[in-house]
C-alpha cells in the first residue's frame, strides 16, 4: 500500500516539473507577440560619468579677503584731491574750514599718538599705516603724528615714503587734514594728522 502511494506521488511530481518549462516557454512567446511592433530605443554610445561635486567655498576667507581689499591703499595719486604739492605737504578735505589747517600748522592740538615708518619698505609701511589708523579710530584719537623720514638713507637721498604717505592718507575718509610737522615735531620728515571724531552710542 505504501509502495503504491509513493509511486503516485512520484508521478504527480514528474507531471508538475514537466509542465513548468512549457508554461515558461508559452509566457515568453506571448510576450514576444505582444511587443513585436515595439521599436527598441537606440543604445547611447557614451559613458555615464559622475558629475564633479562643487568644491566647498571658504566663506570666512572670502570675507577676510574682501576686507583686505577695502583697506588696501593705492599708490596712484588722484587729481583734484586737495593736496598742495611741493616740498611741504598739506591737505584739507572739502568742507573743512581753512582755519583747521592753520591750527594744525601752529600745533594747536596735543599729539595723542605717533607712528614711525621711516626705514620700512612700501608694503610694510602701507600695512602698518592701515593698522595704525584703525587703532586711532578705536581709541578715539584725533591728533597724531606720522614719521615718514627725510630720505637721507634712500638711493637718491629722496623721501620715498613722504609722497606715498600723503597719498594714502588722502584715500582714507577719516582723515580731515594733515600738514608737515613743525621743526620740533620732526619737520619735513613727518606729518601731523587730524582725524574725524567717532560718535559713540550712549
Amino acid at each position: 500500500m505504501k509502495k503504491q502511494k509513493n509511486e503516485a506521488n512520484g508521478r504527480l511530481a514528474m507531471k508538475k516539473t514537466d509542465r513548468m518549462p512549457r508554461l515558461k516557454s508559452q509566457d515568453k512567446e506571448m510576450f514576444r507577440a505582444t511587443v513585436a511592433d515595439v521599436t527598441p530605443l537606440p543604445k547611447r554610445n557614451k559613458a555615464e560619468l559622475e558629475r564633479p561635486r562643487p568644491r566647498p567655498i571658504p566663506g570666512q576667507r572670502l570675507r577676510d579677503a574682501q576686507a583686505v581689499l577695502q583697506d588696501s591703499l593705492s599708490d596712484h595719486i588722484p587729481w583734484e584731491t586737495g593736496l598742495e604739492t611741493g616740498e611741504e605737504l598739506s591737505f584739507l578735505r572739502n568742507g573743512i574750514s581753512p582755519e583747521t589747517l592753520r591750527k594744525l600748522r601752529r600745533g594747536h592740538w596735543v599729539i595723542q599718538e605717533e607712528l614711525d615708518l621711516h626705514g620700512l619698505t612700501t608694503p610694510e609701511a602701507r600695512e602698518l599705516l592701515v593698522e595704525f589708523l584703525k587703532h586711532c579710530l578705536r581709541h578715539g584719537l584725533r591728533y597724531v603724528r606720522i614719521i615718514h623720514g627725510k630720505g637721507l638713507r634712500s638711493k637718491n637721498r629722496e623721501p620715498v615714503l613722504k609722497q606715498k604717505v600723503a597719498n594714502w592718507l588722502m584715500q582714507r575718509d577719516e582723515i580731515l587734514a594733515f600738514c608737515q610737522a613743525r621743526n620740533i615735531e620732526g619737520g619735513s620728515g613727518a606729518v601731523v594728522v587730524l582725524l574725524k571724531g567717532v560718535t559713540r552710542n550712549r
